[in-house]
């Protein structure tokens, strides 16, 4: 039985400065086709921002939208420049102080977020997190991004189902974790520390 402590981060707003799912959209499709969609899609995203539309059928929508035909791989090539390029611009040095500390003694550290894979598992493996826990893109036969998830969109009690099968055999000393939203209230609520990062005071404070 694995007993090394474990923290868990959330990675938008909290080791990030802000979102990163818009800014790779941007990043894939170049800001006039960025703009232009987003311009047709502001329904949806106002039904989202008054809650008459759940979090991961907006999502579904937006990634439709966006990134439906491309092709899995190109996608995967085009996250790993986002991860390089874009992703260092935006890192949260409050954050990435917290994630060095744990590494530093000798803690696993485990990505968990609603962003998607082809841009984070390229980015979480280079800062030597131990596994990445993320939404992930479903592909057609022909290797297509269709627009849909693989799987429940990673936020709110998503995060602690998918901590619960990767802690499946392990029985850390410790664990905590690291949110900044209500999509990780639970996250902070089911380890033995949550810390949520508060804008007002630029820190971390204890749940």
């Amino acid at each position: 039985m694995n007993t090394t402590p474990v923290a868990f981060f959330d990675f938008d707003g909290t080791l990030t400065t802000g979102d990163t799912l818009l800014p790779f959209l941007k990043y894939v499709v170049g800001a006039p086709t960025y703009y232009t969609k987003l311009a047709l899609l502001s329904p949806v995203l106002g039904a989202y921002a008054t809650k008459l539309l759940r979090n991961d059928i907006a999502k579904e929508i937006v990634l439709r939208q966006y990134l439906a035909g491309y092709p899995l791989k190109e996608l995967q090539d085009i996250g790993k420049r986002f991860s390089e390029e874009i992703v260092p611009t935006m890192l949260r040095p409050e954050g990435i102080e917290r994630l060095a500390w744990h590494q530093a003694q000798g803690h696993d550290c485990v990505l968990v977020s609603a962003s998607l894979d082809v841009y984070l598992k390229e980015w979480a493996e280079c800062q030597g997190f131990t596994a990445a826990l993320t939404s992930s893109l479903r592909q057609d036969e022909y290797g297509k991004v269709t627009g849909h998830l693989n799987a429940a969109n990673c936020f709110g009690w998503e995060k602690c189902l998918r901590i619960q099968a990767w802690m499946d055999k392990r029985k850390p000393d410790m664990t905590y974790a690291y949110g900044d939203s209500k999509g990780d209230i639970q996250m902070l609520q089911s380890v033995n520390e949550g810390w949520r990062y508060d804008a007002r005071s630029n820190r971390f404070l204890r749940t």
